[in-house]
């Protein structure tokens, strides 16, 4: 295979990393936010939260597969972004932290206070990261300042534009209704029926925040040059499998709700690669300090290896994570003596 080839094809696995990372840990988050709002009871969180319980972690394993796949195949890329962005990466990781350790440690103790502070901290580590990973991924797409030494020059608040604002309350909001989704699949009795609520009320707010980021996008990126006033149908599909998600909800079809804000998620996220490809990181300075696939890789003899590895060990995750999922997917009811975490 050639040396462009494998620098594409590396992109493209990638892509699917953080694809699979957000479609998968998507609704984790979003059952993470709903946690002390759903909950009324301490055994009803107890419900939710063992909803993910056996799911959790294995879904956080797409974010440091992609974080060392960039770091394998693109080091430039991975140098100049996890620099760049430390701050945020670093509110990142205490937004991950907060979370497990909540996971871990909520019913160790049979105390009101105790449970109930853990379970504000799952919801807010959830908030926390949904929010940053679409507020750096909206900015990426924007552009960010770089100079010609591939050098980061932008602090926090470089990230903390309204485009960059606007992309952070999306991915939350489509998180909190993919997560309810979820819940609607994995919940029985008088907590599915307050799931279906607050999923009418969650998918108001995600449709009229993704409206706003889709017009904002022409606005402030390149799309309209990149992809064309007509983006083609992947970002259309996207848009469109959020609208009718509703349908399968008024009807209680969570199994169809499920798969369309599954659906978009994943359109979107294709459409965002494919807004940046060949690029990695588009330099708001000048479109020649841009990181892209061709100046930021690393040689052919390291991406030949690393595609020999993975074409033999991905097939073998997807295999198993497929099968916990599996195994863990029966609903889940409020009652005590049917519940782990």
């Amino acid at each position: 295979m050639s040396y462009e080839s494998l620098q594409t094809l590396w992109f493209i696995l990638i892509a699917v990393l953080w694809i699979g990372f957000f479609f998968l840990e998507g609704f984790d988050f979003g059952v993470g936010m709903l946690l002390p709002f759903l909950g009324k009871k301490d055994v009803e969180r107890r419900a939710i939260i063992n909803t993910i319980g056996p799911v959790w972690d294995g879904n956080e394993v797409w974010l440091i597969t992609a974080g060392g796949a960039m770091f394998a195949a693109f080091p430039h890329w991975y140098a100049t972004m996890f620099s760049g962005f430390y701050l945020a990466l670093f509110l990142l990781l205490i937004g991950l932290i907060l979370r497990g350790i909540s996971f871990e440690y909520r019913s160790k103790d049979s105390s009101p206070a105790w449970r109930h502070r853990f379970d504000w901290m799952i919801a807010v580590g959830s908030f926390l990261a949904s929010f940053l990973l679409g507020a750096a991924f909206t900015n990426l797409a924007r552009g960010v300042p770089i100079n010609e030494n591939m050098i980061y020059t932008g602090n926090l608040f470089t990230l903390l534009n309204p485009y960059g604002l606007i992309g952070g309350l999306t991915m939350v909001t489509v998180f909190l209704l993919h997560g309810a989704n979820f819940l609607g699949l994995k919940l029985d009795g008088e907590l599915r029926e307050r799931v279906l609520q607050w999923s009418k009320k969650i998918y108001a707010a995600a449709a009229i925040v993704t409206t706003v980021l889709l017009i904002a996008t022409y606005v402030y990126t390149d799309i309209a040059s990149k992809l064309g006033i007509d983006p083609g149908a992947t970002p259309i599909a996207s848009y469109v499998a959020l609208l009718v998600t509703i349908l399968f909800i008024n009807r209680k079809m969570e199994g169809w709700a499920f798969i369309m804000t599954s659906l978009h998620i994943v359109l979107t996220q294709v459409t965002f690669f494919m807004l940046m490809f060949p690029r990695l990181m588009i330099s708001s300075t000048a479109p020649a300090y841009s990181l892209t696939i061709y100046n930021a890789s690393s040689s052919q003899y390291t991406l030949t290896v690393m595609s020999i590895v993975a074409l033999i060990f991905v097939p073998i995750v997807l295999a198993y994570q497929g099968w916990s999922y599996y195994m863990f997917r029966k609903r889940i009811t409020a009652e005590k003596q049917h519940l782990v975490y």
